[in-house]
C-alpha cells in the first residue's frame, strides 16, 4: 500500500505474494505514475528484507534501478515499532472496512480493494495519527533525539 499522509491518497496493488519484484514495481509506480514531477520522494516504511534498494536492481537493469533510487529517499519504522507506521494503521482500515470476510476468488478480492481505495480517496480520508514528535520521544528517546533545528 502506497500512503500519502500531506494529501488524502492511498493506493492498494494486490499482489500474489510480498517479493522484491512486486516492492520495485510499486517504487517505479510511484516514480513515473504517482509522482512524476517530485524532486525526491520520501518513503517511510518498516524493515521488511524487500524494502531495499537491492530489490530495485533484482528487477530492473542497473540504469533502471539507478534512475528510480535517485528520486527515493527511504526512512524506516523501528523494528519494536511498527504502530509508528501509518500504512499499518490504514491496512488495519482496510482490513475492518473490506477485508473482514473471507473473499476466496482473486478477481473479485482485487475488484472490491479497488472499490474501497475509490470511496476512501475520493471521501478525502486520512488517517487519524494522534502520536507527536514529543509522545515519540518520551516513548523511544535513543530512536527520535532533538534535531539542531529544535534546539
Amino acid at each position: 500500500m502506497l500512503l500519502d499522509v500531506h494529501r488524502p491518497w492511498r493506493k492498494v496493488k494486490v499482489t500474489e505474494r510480498r517479493a522484491a519484484e512486486d516492492y520495485a514495481r510499486c517504487m517505479r509506480d510511484l516514480v513515473d505514475i504517482h509522482y512524476p514531477d517530485a524532486e525526491i520522494i520520501r518513503v517511510v516504511q518498516d524493515s521488511l528484507s524487500t524494502h531495499s534498494a537491492g530489490a530495485l536492481y533484482q528487477a530492473f537493469p542497473p540504469v533502471e534501478a539507478s534512475r528510480i533510487l535517485r528520486r527515493l529517499e527511504f526512512h524506516y519504522t523501528p523494528k519494536h515499532a511498527s504502530w509508528l507506521n501509518m500504512v499499518e494503521i490504514e491496512i488495519g482500515v482496510l482490513r475492518g472496512q473490506c477485508l473482514d470476510r473471507r473473499i476466496d476468488d482473486s478477481k473479485r478480492l482485487h475488484r472490491e480493494i479497488a472499490v474501497w481505495e475509490r470511496k476512501r480517496n475520493a471521501a478525502r480520508s486520512r488517517v487519524k495519527w494522534m502520536f507527536t514528535t514529543d509522545k515519540a520521544r518520551a516513548k523511544m528517546g535513543r530512536a527520535y533525539p532533538a534535531t539542531s533545528k529544535e534546539s
